[in-house]
């Protein structure tokens, strides 16, 4: 799949208000990092939510990359097979702000809203 096909079809979409967010936070960190967002065991549902910038040197050639003007959101393909559709998303609210990830593929979130099955 070729870089431009890959940036058309997006398997884990970010809301303009998250993505200035992880802009704001990736420029504090001095360096031009990528957003790599995966799973993992764990987590009150059975498999929680990751997400850290990590250099572009790292990327595997197995990864799927979405390209947001620049900005490259990293994905595993394991961790896709549990990702794909994912829409990210940030509220600045006093209470349950922070990141949000809306997930077709859950069955069941739970009440934070980290972790899933």
């Amino acid at each position: 799949m070729t870089q431009a096909t890959q940036s058309q079809q997006r398997g884990i979409q970010m809301t303009e208000t998250a993505l200035n967010h992880v802009l704001m936070l990736r420029e504090r960190q001095g360096k031009d990092l990528c957003l790599r967002v995966g799973v993992r065991q764990g987590g009150c549902s059975g498999m929680s939510y990751m997400m850290d910038f990590e250099d572009a040197s790292n990327i595997r050639e197995s990864d799927e990359v979405y390209d947001y003007e620049g900005f490259k959101v990293v994905c595993d393909p394991k961790s896709m097979l549990y990702l794909y559709g994912l829409v990210l998303d940030y509220s600045d609210a006093m209470i349950g702000g922070g990141f949000q990830f809306t997930n077709p593929n859950a069955n069941q979130t739970c009440g934070c809203g980290k972790s899933f099955s």
